[in-house]
Parts: structure tokens; C-alpha cells; sequence
């Protein structure tokens, strides 16, 4: 089997998909959901799912720590929330965004994370401590997207400004803007070796950028409507791509060109995110589905890959090499050599029992000057003794999880 194929098909959320990561373990998925709901998906048969339950809003974010015992989740509710993918659901809650906060990412080490925000900034916070650290602010519209590099001496983030920057994170100084875009940069990621940042924007494209010489490298445009997230393969040589088109791609970077088209989803693809070995990858959007697929391609060399698709019998006659189903009209502008798969309907997956968890173990809200636990504990005690109400603007959950104290 060389070709992608649809392994998995979870079902559980009560709407659109909006992000997934895979815990580095391979043990478990994670997605989130305009339901407002975080689930954790075991990826061994029959095992439970979790839906872990905290945050106010749609959750636009979500990341595994390279340790794979916790994971961060992003929010319109202008919050951060550090998980622990157990039936536990422990969360601790990072507040100091004034706006939907887009993207969350931990740094290769585990010990920081970066956010982006619709209040126009990027900011950096401290794991172990969990505090807020620093905020990058040059950003003239709201920010999408923000990622470390695999040293951690960088931060890419993209925006509706329509550029991508590139930020040193011991300076805290941008040094270097990307630009050339029709419209919204929507995300933005390192490659593996962390030479190269590729981003997508609103205007179809996905670009490559070397980043030692700062050149363009690589330009596609294989969506018919704008790419909305992206994902490296582990080696470098592959990406993935989803877009309001319905369609998945799939490049092969060695060779410049378009592979894969997945026909899978039946509205926007949202969300796609190859796992840590790059065997599986996952997929999301706006009919609710999560799919998971085998990767299979990355084992094979690619020209031994089309020398047997071109052995094949099909309809059409080149540049088409197959059609694996249905046998209908092709639905992209023809590239040589791609592959168009149409999955038959899911038949390995059965609903997963759903448990749901989540309370508040700690809150930290810098924007109103309460960042840790004896601080929030003095104030509750402030105000229960002036019997006045708790402040505006801290954290209620704080509140209830000192008076359980």
C-alpha cells in the first residue's frame, strides 16, 4: 500500500474542528473544536476518549509538550489552558491576551511557550513557573500564527497584515518581514532542520522561504480557495496542506510538485498535522469529522511510486496516472503525476466511550496583576473580609478553587 489511506475516524465533537496534534508517544490525538471542548483521543482500540471541558469559547489552538504529559489549548476566551491528557483533566489557566488568542506552540525543550493573538501580539511565556515572559508587538493587525524554530533561538508569526516576521528570541527583535501576499497569512511553520519557514495565505498560496539567504524558494498554488494550515513531514521532503477548498494535498518538496489531492471532508479543511514519526497523519474541519490517515507514501522512492502507478489501467489518459475512486471527473486543474483519492466511507472506526473531565487546579492572569496562588489567596481573603465582590477581570475559577481551600 504506497497510497495515503484513511485509518481512523473519531466522532465526538458537536462542531467544526479547528486544530489537532499528535502526543509525541503516538499513543494519543488531540483536537479542539468550535464546541467550545478539547478531546483526547486514544489511539489504541476501543479505548476511551477524553473531553476535557474549562475554556468559554472556541478553542483555536492546540499542542502537545515534546514530553507528551501535558498539552496547551488556545482560545477565543483570550486564554491558555495547560492540560493533562489523563482522566484527571487538570488545567492551568494563562491570562494575558486582550483578544481571541489564535495559536499556541511549546518550544522544542518544553519550558516556554508562544501565543498569537487577534490583539495584534506575540507573546512568550515560562512553563515551569508559568508566568508570562515577554511580548513581541510589531504586528499592525491581528496575529494568526507563531512557532518556534527547532533551536528555539526563533519565532515565525503571520497575521492579517499580510506578512510573515521573524523574531530572535534572545533580543526580542523582529529581524526579518516576509511579505508579498494577496491576502491573510494564515499560518506559518519551521521545517524540521529549521532552514527553511513555509506559510499559507488567504490568496491560495503556500510558500517556502530559505531563511539563511531569505530568498523565496518555493511557491505553490494547488487550492482553488484559500490554505488554512499546513504540516512538514518529519523529513523534510513532504507537506501537507488543508484549505476551504474540502481538499488535503499532498507535495513532495524534493521534487517541487503536487502528489496527493484527499477528498475526505465535505466543507473547509481546517486543521492537518502529521504525527511525530510521520506514519500518521490527521485531518479537521467544518463537517465535524476528525480523520485519520496512514501516511504510506513517505516509505517508498517516489520515482519507483510512479513507475507503478503508470503500470496501472485507468480512464484517463496522462497527465492523470489514476483514479482510485470514484471514476468520476476530476475536481482540481491536472498536475503530472498527481493522485486523486476519494476514501470509501469509514468502516474500521466504532464511536469511542467519551469521558469528560476538567477543573481548575491553578490560574495565572497577569492582566490584572494576580499571577500566583498566595497572591490570589490574600485577595480572596481581602474581599471576603470587606465583604465586597471578587475583583472584575480576575480569573473566577481561581476564586472557587481557593475557597475549596
Amino acid at each position: 500500500m504506497e497510497d495515503p489511506t484513511l485509518e481512523r475516524h473519531f466522532k465526538g465533537h458537536k462542531d467544526v474542528i479547528s486544530c489537532a496534534d499528535f502526543n509525541p508517544n503516538n499513543k494519543q490525538l488531540a483536537t479542539g473544536s468550535c464546541d467550545k471542548s478539547l478531546m483526547i483521543w486514544n489511539l489504541a482500540p476501543k479505548a476511551r476518549a477524553f473531553r476535557f471541558v474549562g475554556h468559554t469559547d472556541v478553542i483555536t489552538g492546540v499542542n502537545f509538550a515534546p514530553s507528551g504529559s501535558m498539552v496547551a489549548s488556545s482560545s477565543r476566551d483570550q486564554t491558555v489552558r495547560l492540560w493533562t491528557p489523563s482522566i484527571k483533566g487538570e488545567s492551568t489557566v494563562f491570562k494575558a491576551h486582550t483578544a481571541s488568542v489564535r495559536s499556541v506552540h511549546f518550544s522544542r525543550d518544553g519550558q516556554r511557550l508562544v501565543t498569537a493573538s487577534d490583539d495584534k501580539s506575540v507573546k512568550v511565556w515560562g512553563v515551569e513557573r508559568k508566568k508570562f515572559l515577554y511580548s513581541l508587538n510589531r504586528h499592525t493587525n491581528w496575529v494568526r500564527c507563531a512557532r518556534f524554530s527547532p533551536d528555539g533561538r526563533l519565532i515565525a508569526s503571520c497575521g492579517d497584515d499580510r506578512t510573515v516576521r521573524l523574531w530572535d528570541t534572545s533580543s526580542h527583535q523582529c529581524i526579518n518581514i516576509f511579505t508579498d501576499y494577496g491576502g491573510s497569512a494564515t499560518f506559518v511553520d519551521f521545517n524540521s532542520s529549521g532552514t527553511c519557514i513555509a506559510s499559507s495565505g488567504a490568496d491560495n498560496t503556500i510558500k517556502i522561504w530559505d531563511i539563511r539567504t531569505n530568498k523565496l524558494i518555493q511557491h505553490y498554488k494547488v487550492h482553488n480557495a484559500g490554505v488554512n494550515c499546513f504540516s512538514f513531514h518529519p523529513s523534510g521532503n513532504y507537506l501537507i496542506s488543508g484549505s476551504s477548498d474540502s481538499t488535503i494535498k499532498i507535495l513532495d518538496l524534493l521534487e517541487g510538485r503536487l502528489i496527493y489531492t484527499l477528498h475526505g471532508h465535505k466543507g473547509p479543511v481546517l486543521t492537518v498535522m502529521f504525527s511525530r514519526d510521520g506514519d500518521l497523519f490527521a485531518s479537521g474541519g467544518a463537517d465535524s469529522q476528525v480523520l485519520m490517515w496512514k501516511t504510506n507514501f513517505d516509505s517508498l522512492n517516489y520515482r519507483e511510486l510512479l513507475s507503478r502507478h503508470s503500470k496501472r489501467v485507468t480512464p484517463d489518459p496522462p497527465p492523470h496516472l489514476m483514479d482510485i475512486y470514484p471514476r468520476s471527473h476530476h475536481r482540481h486543474h491536472p498536475q503530472n503525476g498527481t493522485v486523486e483519492i476519494n476514501p470509501v466511507a469509514d468502516t474500521q472506526s466504532t464511536d469511542p466511550q467519551v469521558v469528560e473531565v476538567g477543573r481548575v487546579v491553578f490560574s495565572t492572569t497577569v492582566a490584572c496583576g494576580v499571577t500566583d496562588r498566595k497572591q490570589a489567596k490574600k485577595l480572596f481573603l481581602c474581599c471576603k473580609e470587606q465583604e465586597i465582590g471578587w475583583p472584575r477581570g480576575v480569573d473566577t475559577s481561581l476564586k472557587a478553587c481557593h475557597r475549596l481551600r
